[in-house]
């Protein structure tokens, strides 16, 4: 998405919302490679949203926990080490205790196509594989967001 292309999509969506979606970015267990997760919460921060990255090595404890604190519409997951399948649904459970089963759950990194049904199952809104373009994660949340405060 372009300069051009963010601030008027940012304008279109100013007044939809009573506040910015808060979106919390994670990298859930031992995976420490966070280029894409920065690119990524660069990206839905330049389209108006508030962007709280946890930083490497989270916990799902410290996720969920996280999420609470900060009062986020958006969980985004960011996984490339393969554990996906324990930690993605240890985080949405943990949600669920806690009373925000209505956070919006997305991952991104690399997942094999045969997990993708599973983690939906789970509770996971939409998976984004590598390359995926970064207006296409915004306009997914974006888009939710708004049909929730419908």
């Amino acid at each position: 998405m372009d300069h051009a292309a963010k601030a008027s999509f940012v304008d279109s969506h100013k007044h939809s919302r009573s506040r910015p979606i808060r979106v919390l970015v994670a990298k859930p267990g031992l995976d420490g490679h966070d280029r894409g997760a920065k690119v990524v919460a660069t990206a839905l921060r330049d389209a108006g949203m508030e962007v709280i990255y946890t930083g490497l090595h989270q916990t799902p404890e410290m996720i969920a926990d996280a999420a609470v604190q900060e009062d986020v519409d958006v969980v985004g997951l960011s996984i490339l080490s393969g554990a996906h399948l324990t930690l993605v649904p240890r985080v949405r459970e943990l949600l669920e205790e806690k009373g925000r089963g209505d956070t919006l759950l997305v991952v991104g990194g690399i997942i094999p196509q045969a997990d993708c049904q599973h983690l939906e199952e789970q509770g996971v809104a939409k998976l984004f594989g590598p390359g995926t373009p970064t207006g296409e994660i915004v306009s997914f949340i974006s888009t939710w967001a708004e049909n929730r405060s419908k």
